[in-house]
């Protein structure tokens, strides 16, 4: 090498810096992949995806051919650098040398290539597949050697291979979903955020609460069944026995149309065999768990209880949807004025009102791991039924109870301060 000519040393050594940048960059673009970006792109037939794909299902042996490369092809630099100097300034330029190429190095193959691979990964990961496919065949030997011998130190300190496939849990899923911007449409988004978020959500927060539960009484006077009936608006009805807590049935409207007689006069008895079994619902069951099971039933409606068998309200299927879609029904249920902005920049709020919908509607965090409703959540801070009209903090927000009926808040205006909660 010493009487090799000046120039062709240049070439060379130009030659291995950018080799070095290959394997530099081969190594960002391979491990920067997207995963499941990758599997898509396998499964619609693309070959670059299909080479990379096979070069990361050893990652440890993609790693081995990579940097058996480029160390291979540092030290020669190494080598060629130190020669050169030596030739062309003495033994004193060698130090100087090394210097320099350690610059030249980190710049032109260590930080652009890394930098455009980092960036470009998908282009850069196909392109290089070409090359490094038959490389891990070449060096096949060398890297089972490597690869052993580094197993074996692994095993020594205690690492072992992790066999397990690559899995996502639900709050990466979560971020991934979060973060995927306008890929996937802001609605759609919203959509599978709510899909993710029935895990967290019992059929507790969505019920209609037992006070506020239409019904009709068995044991009541049929005109006045009858009057009850024209004034529903709900298509299933749950039918009770004296009490609301005794619930026997559901009935289904279209069923009062084959209870009606050929005098128009509708038939009690017949009415009443119209009327389907009841289908409970344990408080505190998810929601996602409560989709299945609706599913399962084949029912639309259930009827939420305590641990004593209790009524504590009723949930439709409707109501569940909703938690994934949004309200996509007219619900008449729903009194549109249950929040009512104020001028002074309060709210007047029904206290039936449920936490969740309080945060949804004015963008609040009030908790919701208690109570359900701000008549309860209230009930709870003062720990008593108040005897008057009173007031309740709950930093940052405060609530003026405004009107009381029986042991049951009606109305509260609420406001929220400057400071947040820590």
């Amino acid at each position: 090498m010493n009487e090799a000519p000046l120039g062709l040393l240049f070439g060379i050594l130009a030659g291995l810096i950018l080799l070095s940048g290959f394997f530099s960059g081969s190594e960002t673009g391979m491990m920067s992949l997207n995963r499941y970006r990758l599997r898509h792109r396998v499964k619609s037939g693309h070959r670059g995806a299909k080479r990379a794909a096979k070069l990361l299902e050893q990652p440890d042996t993609l790693i081995s051919t990579i940097l058996i490369g480029n160390n291979l092809v540092n030290n020669l630099a190494a080598a060629i650098a130190t020669v050169l100097a030596i030739r062309l300034y003495g033994d004193n330029a060698v130090v100087p040398a090394s210097i320099l190429l350690t610059l030249v190095f980190l710049i032109f193959a260590e930080i652009i290539p890394k930098t455009v691979a980092a960036y470009k990964a998908e282009v850069v990961a196909f392109t290089v597949s070409h090359i490094l496919l038959p490389l891990k065949s070449l060096l096949f030997p060398v890297i089972w050697l490597v690869s052993h011998v580094t197993h074996f130190f692994l095993r020594v300190i205690g690492v072992e291979k992790n066999s397990d496939e690559e899995q996502i849990g639900l709050e990466e899923l979560r971020t991934i979903v979060d973060e995927a911007g306008h890929l996937i449409p802001r609605h759609h988004r919203g959509m599978l955020m709510n899909i993710l978020d029935l895990e967290r959500i019992t059929v507790d927060d969505i019920m209609i609460p037992r006070n506020e539960v239409f019904g009709i009484d068995i044991d009541a006077e049929t005109d006045e069944i009858i009057h009850r009936l024209r004034d529903a608006e709900f298509t299933r009805i749950p039918v009770y026995d004296r009490d609301i807590d005794n619930i026997v049935g559901i009935l289904h409207q279209r069923d009062i149309i084959n209870s009606v007689d050929a005098q128009g006069q509708v038939q009690r008895e017949a009415l009443m065999k119209s009327v389907r079994s009841p289908y409970f619902i344990p408080e505190g069951t998810p929601l996602h768990t409560q989709l299945f099971n609706f599913q399962k039933q084949k029912r639309r409606m259930g009827i939420v209880v305590d641990e004593y068998g209790v009524m504590q309200g009723v949930v439709t299927l409707e109501d569940l949807l909703e938690e994934i879609v949004g309200e996509f029904t007219s619900n008449l249920s729903t009194d549109p004025d249950d929040i009512q902005p104020q001028p002074d920049g309060s709210y007047l709020i029904d206290g039936t009102t449920t936490i969740r919908d309080i945060n949804k509607t004015l963008k609040w965090e009030l908790p919701t791991d208690g109570p359900k409703t701000l008549n309860g959540l209230l009930l709870e801070q003062l720990e008593s039924f108040p005897e008057a009209l009173a007031g309740v903090s709950i930093q940052p927000y405060q609530f003026e109870i405004k009107e009381m009926k029986g042991n049951l808040i009606q109305s509260v205006q609420a406001r929220r301060s400057g400071k947040r909660r820590r």
